[in-house]
């Protein structure tokens, strides 16, 4: 056979998960497990327990969160037809909870000391999208990598970043 290259694989394009988007925006993010257990199968909603766990610095819970997240977006890639290898799009919405679980299961397992599985997963998400990991890595907080997720701020609550050390309260 002649013509287009035979090793080049197609896109993998996950269906969307309006429920799971829906419910994470209208879900403060201390409680994003309540979604999780609502959506077991969605690595959208494990990536976001994993960043929010990650920022508390609960570093082994975000692992394993990130690990979960990693093996439902591997059954959800396979039911698309991915053989293993090929382009998974940071440009198709929906590829991002698989890309966001695998890039937070990068970061944890680097933070443990995991070097062969953090080289690994470099290589798995290089090869998804050569794009992905200089995109996650520029995002500083869960609230800039999941926008519809806003912490609830009640009157009165400081709206600082989570980055903020402390919070000074006075009556003057």
């Amino acid at each position: 056979m002649t013509g287009a290259n035979l090793i080049d694989q197609p896109e993998t394009l996950l269906p969307a998960e309006p429920e799971v988007t829906e419910a994470l925006s209208r879900t403060a993010t201390q409680d994003i497990a309540t979604v999780v257990a609502a959506h077991p199968k969605s690595s959208l909603a494990w990536s976001a327990l994993a960043d929010y766990t990650h920022s508390q610095g609960r570093l082994l819970e975000a692992y394993a969160y990130a690990r979960v997240g990693y093996h439902r977006g591997l059954d959800a890639l396979r039911k698309a037809g991915w053989r293993g290898q090929g382009p998974i799009p940071w440009a198709h919405e929906p590829n991002r909870g698989v890309l966001r679980a695998l890039f937070a299961l990068r970061r944890a397992a680097a933070e443990i000391g995991e070097t062969d599985e953090f080289e690994r997963l470099t290589a798995f998400l290089t090869g998804a999208d050569p794009t992905v990991i200089t995109r996650l890595r520029s995002q500083h907080t869960e609230t800039q990598m999941f926008p519809a997720i806003q912490p609830a701020v009640s009157p009165g609550d400081d709206p600082a970043p989570p980055t903020a050390a402390f919070v000074i309260r006075g009556d003057n």
